[in-house]
């Protein structure tokens, strides 16, 4: 066997896992009340999403993050447990904190935890507006092409710190980030050493990452179908290998780009709604593995 191959090989591996258990079937898809969908926002998942938020059950709050001269607009949703919660920081697509991303932190709070949603468009939108200011979603898209790097770190930052202050909250931290934030994820847990978890969507981390310094498990989800992604595995499964740290990608074979929002579309294809099932219940077994 190759070097190459045996470089794969726990790739390979994982991805046949996958393909072959049978994980458990997580919460319902649930929903909140707050609501906030863009101008120019399509009907579909985030018509779907703005529903379950709607409906939902949980208590769910605004909060307004301060630190340096900027103000981080955050969504907040609060689990109804008798116990103090791990707190899951949850990193939007490059399509800012819209309905669905919110609709993502209340279903995890379906399943136990406090989930926190910064918008990291904060103050981009025009006259000083969050995501849903934004006249289409290819302005909001544009806009996250545009944020500084170190900017977006310190609202991350400054977020999670708040996080751990809530009352509620156990002190334990984990993130969740998917796409765009999905690479955002991978720069948190360079940045965190108090992280007990890392689980990044379709996310390619930094170029230069110096993986020495992530502290806790990493857990990849992709799509068979995103070979733009997918070939950054190689070296970030070497890279993570060489510094001795945990790395578990999965591949959904069949699956494309953005497939945990695209499989809750009606006809986002078989392949990325099973995709998406499947990612929901690794996502939560491993996060109550983190919270134990």
């Amino acid at each position: 066997m190759s070097p190459r191959s045996l470089l794969l090989l726990p790739l390979l591996i994982a991805t046949a896992a996958a393909q072959s258990a049978a994980p458990p079937a997580p919460a319902p898809l649930p929903g909140d009340r707050p609501g906030q969908t863009p101008a120019g926002q399509q009907a579909g998942t985030a018509s779907a999403a703005l529903t379950r938020l709607e409906i939902s059950p949980r208590h769910q709050e605004w909060v307004q993050v301060k630190h340096g001269d900027r103000t981080v607009t955050a969504f907040v949703v609060y689990p109804e447990v008798k116990d103090k919660a791990l707190t899951v920081v949850v990193i939007h697509e490059n399509r800012g904190l819209n309905d669905w991303a919110r609709a993502v932190a209340d279903r995890l709070a379906a399943n136990g935890y406090i989930a926190i949603a910064p918008d990291l468009l904060s103050g981009a939108a025009p006259g000083g507006g969050n995501t849903k200011d934004f006249a289409t979603q290819g302005d909001a898209t544009a806009a996250i092409g545009k944020l500084p790097p170190a900017q977006v770190a310190a609202d991350l930052a400054a977020v999670a710190d708040y996080a751990k202050t809530l009352p509620s909250a156990n002190g334990k931290l984990a993130v969740a980030g998917f796409c765009w934030g999905g690479g955002q994820a991978w720069r948190f847990a360079l940045a965190r050493p108090d992280l007990a978890l890392a689980n990044v969507f379709y996310g390619a981390p930094p170029a230069d990452a110096d993986y020495a310094k992530i502290a806790c498990p990493v857990l990849g989800y992709y799509g068979g179908n995103d070979a733009r992604i997918n070939s950054t595995l190689e070296k970030s499964t070497a890279g993570m290998k060489a510094a001795d740290k945990t790395f578990e990608p999965v591949i959904y074979e069949g699956a494309g780009h953005a497939f945990m929002r695209n499989g809750e579309e009606a006809d986002g294809g078989t392949a990325n709604q099973a995709a998406a099932t499947a990612g929901w219940a690794r996502l939560l077994a491993a996060l109550a593995k983190a919270r134990s």
